[in-house]
């Protein structure tokens, strides 16, 4: 049987020393990092960008078929995407967990290895944050920290008519790697004799537990010097992700269904649910690709960036916000993304 470590052995300062003491800093801007009242960054003339997140154990995530070290990734990431969201590049991020004593010290250790894995991979300081009891499930607090040349950031509201639109990777894999896992777990549920196959979905179920955030994007777009007039991160799916730019940007769009780029295990994996790829693509979430739109004259600088697709245009308010099919049809866009409120 696994070693298993009660929490109140360490107690709380006990706690966060032991799961932090790994951790490195990559950052000339942390000045003072974990260990006192409060961390001290300082971003030399840099404009400083803040993003925060909450996950809830049963509303973001299942502990069912989520690892632990999965999720501690995920919860960096996902917070990672929205830095670079705005055109800026995280430095820094604090984690704050609460969790029932069904969590043993092993448990946080896990969680907290796949945290220190995103750090390093992706270079941001864990500079602090907080641990506490939650009378059931785990509650996870991120907040992310980064830095832009000033005026460089990229807001939502900032498209203008004729611009292109675009996506970075593909999209709604994580949707399906979330119908899959849900089913996996009701047939569990209802006979746990039966073990779970995955039936070498490794990409969609990769999709969903261990995404990843766009760095490579915003790279490529600084090193080609274009600036996104308008820039968003997928996290609620297509659909409801472009209408917040169209929304906040007072204008219409056009996307085309065939240049909307999605995987071919993807594909494969949405008609064996009996599921429309575009359907999923469209209503999905949870993907953190890019999503953004630029000036059409920098085009020919993204020609050969293969990970990133043109998938429309925006154009006057009056003129809606429509979807062109594969057949011609036009289409209304309809927000029918993830809502946290749903349940």
């Amino acid at each position: 049987m696994e070693e298993r470590t009660e929490i109140e052995k360490l107690g709380e300062f006990g706690l966060i020393d032991h799961l932090t003491e790994n951790f490195e800093t990559f950052n000339a801007s942390t000045t003072l990092s974990i260990g006192d009242d409060a961390a001290v960054i300082d971003h030399f003339g840099k404009q400083t960008v803040i993003t925060t997140d909450l996950l809830v154990e049963g509303v973001h995530f299942d502990l069912m078929y989520t690892p632990l070290k999965h999720l501690g990734y995920k919860s960096v990431i996902v917070n990672l995407s929205d830095i670079f969201a705005m055109n800026a590049q995280p430095t820094q991020i604090t984690m704050s967990i609460a969790f029932s004593n069904r969590f043993s010290l092993e448990a946080l250790e896990e969680f907290y290895l796949g945290v220190q894995i995103a750090c390093e991979k992706y270079g941001v300081d864990l500079i602090g944050g907080d641990t506490s009891t939650s009378q059931k499930g785990l509650v996870i607090s991120v907040t992310a920290i980064g830095e832009v040349a000033p005026d460089k950031y990229v807001k939502r509201s900032t498209a203008e008519s004729g611009d292109l639109i675009c996506v970075s990777g593909d999209l709604g894999a994580a949707f399906l790697g979330l119908t899959l896992m849900e089913r996996e777990k009701k047939i569990f549920l209802e006979n746990p004799q039966v073990q779970p196959t995955l039936e070498n979905e490794d990409y969609i179920v990769g999709r969903l537990l261990r995404p990843e955030a766009r760095k490579d994007i915003i790279d490529y777009l600084t090193e080609q010097e274009i600036t996104p007039t308008a820039m968003m991160d997928i996290s609620d799916g297509l659909s409801s992700d472009i209408l917040h730019i169209c929304k906040q940007s007072n204008l219409g769009c056009r996307i085309y269904e065939e240049k909307i780029p999605i995987n071919e295990a993807t594909k494969a994996a949405a008609f064996k649910f009996g599921l429309d790829p575009t359907v999923c693509a469209l209503n999905g979430g949870e993907d953190y690709e890019l999503l953004f739109t630029m000036k059409q004259s920098d085009y020919d600088k993204i020609t050969l960036q293969e990970e990133i697709s043109v998938i429309g245009y925006m154009c006057d308010k009056e003129e809606g916000t429509k979807i062109i099919t594969k057949g011609n049809n036009v289409f209304d866009i309809n927000a029918q993304g993830w809502n946290a409120f749903s349940k």
